[in-house]
């Protein structure tokens, strides 16, 4: 089977290039892809680290670097929680929200523009196939744990 034929192989290469597209724009910004998606996904009223970690489908410990380096940036800062000291929120800055903004500027813009080369019918049939690959994978990885309990 060559590479071409699988679907991890255009799965990888598409979210490859929307990934380097918001790179090289986020740059401009000051920030990177990742740093921007962190940013979109805090909320108001703070976000558990926890939570963030699963958005970004890494563990708590590995997000810390970045955590620490956005506060640095001054985009966010921590407060641990006065009843459980364990968890921690994330919340943003003043310069925080205006990075946000400007992040979600970028996606809303892509989006636009995949709306207008897409017709409804195709978006709907790739993000149903999308979902389907993605349950399709989670199940994939249930099995194989499965069999490995064994």
């Amino acid at each position: 089977m060559k590479q071409q034929d699988t679907v991890d192989y255009f799965l990888k290469v598409v979210w490859q290039n929307v990934s380097n597209t918001y790179n090289q724009i986020a740059s401009g910004f000051g920030i990177t892809q990742a740093i921007g998606y962190v940013l979109i996904n805090i909320e108001a009223e703070g976000t558990a680290v926890s939570a963030l970690a699963g958005l970004l489908g890494v563990k708590a410990t590995s997000l810390s670097r970045m955590l620490s380096n956005m506060e640095e940036l001054g985009l966010i800062y921590r407060e641990t929680s006065s009843g459980d000291k364990r968890s921690v929120k994330v919340f943003l800055t003043p310069f925080g929200i205006e990075k946000r903004k400007l992040a979600r500027n970028v996606v809303v813009s892509f989006n636009e523009y995949l709306n207008i080369h897409l017709n409804a019918k195709e978006k709907a049939q790739l993000i149903d196939s999308l979902n389907k690959v993605n349950q399709l994978t989670l199940a994939y990885a249930q099995k194989d744990q499965d069999e490995k309990s064994k």
